[in-house]
């Protein structure tokens, strides 16, 4: 085609073949005619656009967008945002935001690489192997090496620092490989240790040059520069100088991606009341770890995240301080009398598990046994247990006794606990049940450092109603093996049995989950033939957030701050795209 004929194409008027006889068809209808026609064509026009909505929305499906902020109200202020010192919840809360370990847990609980690209255990189960990846860095944009790997070892390790993290480290040797690889070296198998490597790892460049003395009051606290999916965007502080509100952002090279929430505000409160008066004037739009009253309220203005945490409540017996706690039988019959499932009801708001176990449910789904029995009948049956031993009302205090070669034993005995309202509450129902069985109980509350200090550490107490943190790795060896009965050993029942021992040695050297499974399994059979202690309930972690946060999820949970695992996939704002660009 010439350059001529080309031109002449693109300057000629094109028109439809039959546009004037249309158009004098038009203009020969009447008014009434026109009228009818330009009424058709504007709904075969909103029709056929109509379609194209339509067929357009068939292909279109609501996918996360970047952006929106999340403000969320926190019990307390952050003094170490750090994985070494971190000791409250609000500290733990920003750290496991900002900070990542070599490998974390996802939602089911399973261990998944983080930092590391590969972790390999020798076959005596000594020697951990674990290799950086190479992509791994810093917010601040500086990359993660074994330096700064030995770097946070050496520091919790460091008995001046007292970090929380001391005994879970303690007998541990690190040692570079190179600079991607670090050997951890254990005295003796210990198959729990993978979850140690879940620890944040600090950036040696940073702060290597503060010193002992001056690591807890380093800026770098409040500061700080992690792996985590987060980091600081701004952070505003009271006359005090002391943090009490939080901007964190996305951090894009963050190992496992970047999450969708813009900004991840935290404000923080003196008390819950400060917290849910926050909530209810719409200054915050979630709060986590509230309890179980506060939570009723809240059922149809929120979405209620619940799961439960490895933790077990009940009452530890001293047999060694009570006589009639010394009674196999009075044991079992306390235990039988005891309303857990009201106890969940009316004091938990159902946010709980009652429980027969040492072992909490969420660990060891195999220990929930369900009671047909109702609980008159179970009262009627420790009635029975305690006459059939011996056991008779003393017609004038109405309090059961037995008599024994040398004198009377009499079913007295207090129950210590702390100041906390649930554990009160908890208390009143006990004593109210075991009344009605024929005991003499009296409830004695103290306050939380004088209970410590005064009651637990020199075992001062009849029975103790208190609550044991099992934590992710299932080792139940602090509270119930015989080494552990003096302080500061957490054995507070003050239980001896070499066979327990033995399963616990065996349970925490077991690197089959199968065979270690078994040990907890015959260890849960012992306690209860020994009937240590009554064991009541599990509670649930409780967590507000709004109706508007998408994807959101805390699966199972042994620490509060374990709801942030899938926390790249929660998201508020959306787009509309078509499938096929989905990936």
């Amino acid at each position: 085609m010439t350059y001529s004929s080309l031109r002449a194409l693109l300057v000629k008027r094109f028109s439809l073949p039959k546009e004037r006889p249309i158009k004098k068809a038009i203009r020969s209808f009447s008014p009434a005619e026109k009228s009818v026609f330009y009424i058709l064509v504007g709904l075969f026009i909103f029709a056929a656009i109509a379609m194209l909505w339509k067929v357009n929305n068939s292909f279109l499906i609501e996918t996360p967008a970047r952006g929106g902020t999340l403000t969320e109200g926190v019990v307390g202020n952050p003094r170490f945002i750090n994985p070494v010192l971190a000791i409250s919840e609000p500290d733990k809360t920003l750290t496991s935001l900002i900070y990542s370990g070599l490998v974390r847990t996802d939602k089911t609980g399973a261990i998944q690489n983080d930092l590391a690209d590969n972790v390999s255990i020798s076959d005596d189960g000594l020697t951990y192997t674990v290799h950086i990846r190479p992509s791994a860095i810093f917010s601040d944009g500086s990359a993660v090496t074994a330096d700064d790997v030995l770097f946070t070892i050496q520091k919790i390790l460091d008995p001046n620092l007292k970090s929380p993290l001391l005994g879970d480290w303690s007998g541990i040797t690190a040692q570079k490989v190179d600079d991607q690889t670090v050997n951890f070296i254990l005295k003796k198998p210990y198959a729990p240790f993978i979850d140690n490597l879940t620890v944040g790892i600090l950036p040696k460049h940073i702060w290597k040059n503060v010193t002992t003395d001056e690591f807890a009051f380093s800026q770098f606290n409040t500061l700080p520069v992690g792996t985590g999916p987060f980091m600081v965007g701004s952070v505003t502080r009271n006359s005090g100088g002391i943090p009490d509100y939080y901007d964190l952002v996305p951090f894009d090279k963050a190992i496992g991606g970047e999450p969708y929430i813009g900004h991840y505000i935290f404000r923080f409160y003196p008390s819950e009341r400060d917290l849910l008066a926050a909530y209810d004037g719409g200054d915050i739009d979630a709060m986590s770890g509230i309890s179980s009253d506060e939570a009723k309220s809240l059922k149809n203005a929120a979405n209620i995240l619940s799961s439960p945490l490895p933790r077990i409540f009940g009452v530890f017996f001293n047999q060694s301080q009570n006589p009639a706690l010394l009674q196999k039988e009075v044991r079992q019959a306390l235990d039988l009398a005891a309303p857990k499932e009201d106890i969940v009801k009316s004091v938990l708001g159902g946010y709980g598990t009652p429980i027969d176990s040492p072992l909490p449910p969420s660990l060891f789904p195999w220990t929930l046994t369900e009671n047909p029995k109702s609980s008159d009948e179970r009262l009627a049956e420790a009635q029975a247990l305690l006459a059939k031993n011996g056991w008779v009302k003393n017609s004038t205090t109405g309090v059961l006794e037995k008599k024994s070669k040398k004198d009377t034993i009499t079913l007295s005995f207090s129950i210590s606990t702390g100041n906390a309202p649930e554990l009160t509450k908890v208390a009143d129902e006990l004593r109210d049940a075991w009344t009605k069985l024929g005991a003499s109980v009296d409830v004695q509350v103290y306050e939380t450092g004088d209970l410590n200090q005064n009651i637990i550490r020199p075992r001062k107490y009849d029975a103790l109603l208190f609550g044991e943190v099992v934590g992710r790795d299932a080792d139940v060896y602090p509270f119930w093996h015989s080494s552990q009965r003096i302080d500061p050993g957490l054995n507070i029942a003050l239980y001896a049995n070499s066979k327990v021992d033995k399963l616990l040695e065996d349970a925490r050297r077991q690197s089959d989950p199968a065979k270690r499974d078994a040990d907890y399994k015959s260890f849960d059979q012992e306690i209860r033939n020994d009937v240590p202690a009554v064991f009541l309930y599990a509670p649930n972690y409780i967590d507000v957030v709004p109706k508007s946060l998408l994807a959101v999820s805390i699966g199972n949970l042994s620490v509060p701050s374990d709801r942030f695992t899938s926390v790249r996939d929660w998201y508020i704002d959306t787009d509309n795209v078509w499938q096929i660009f989905v990936k």
